[in-house]
């Protein structure tokens, strides 16, 4: 697949998949694939059901070299739906903020689901006011402010650790 893809885009990032629902970085940290410039590695977890395991994991793929990109994350449980676990997305967001980790969360939708940040009652569409805003947006959209920055030594990320 790498190849093809790189007969029409020899530079772009390519995100690569890892095992068990992307959530074994440190598995493919071990035996990264070779050949190619530019491949990163997808992570996903849900932070109320993934939690001090799978960041070591993580951790293990950073102290690797893995080069990774979070590309399914979300503070509630691995169904989508559940307990909303503020604290250890917290750990999660300082940890990949940390080691300068770019992340997306899931999902931008107005599913009647937990992870879903749009009420059932907002429209698909966008165009949404803070009535519409689930907790899980709400946050998400403060981690993301909060980060705004060009500075890399974030110099507020105490703030967001007393917060």
């Amino acid at each position: 697949m790498i190849a093809e893809i790189r007969k029409y885009d020899p530079d772009n990032i390519i995100i690569c998949g890892t095992p068990s629902w992307d959530q074994h970085v440190d598995i493919a940290s071990e035996d990264p694939i070779t050949g190619y410039d530019n491949l990163m590695y997808t992570l996903h977890f849900y932070a109320a059901s993934h939690k001090d395991g799978h960041r070591a994991r993580f951790q293990t793929a950073l102290d690797n070299g893995l080069p990774i990109f979070v590309t399914e994350s979300a503070g509630v449980e691995h169904t989508g739906n559940g307990y909303f676990d503020v604290e250890e997305w917290k750990k999660w967001i300082e940890m990949m903020e940390d080691n300068r980790v770019s992340w997306v969360t899931w999902s931008i939708s107005n599913k009647n689901e937990s992870c879903s940040m749009i009420l059932p009652r907002g429209s698909y569409e966008g165009g949404w006011d803070t009535e519409v805003i689930k907790p899980t947006g709400v946050k998400c959209r403060e981690f993301l402010r909060f980060y705004q920055t060009t500075d890399p030594i974030y110099e507020n990320l105490h703030q967001l650790r007393e917060y």
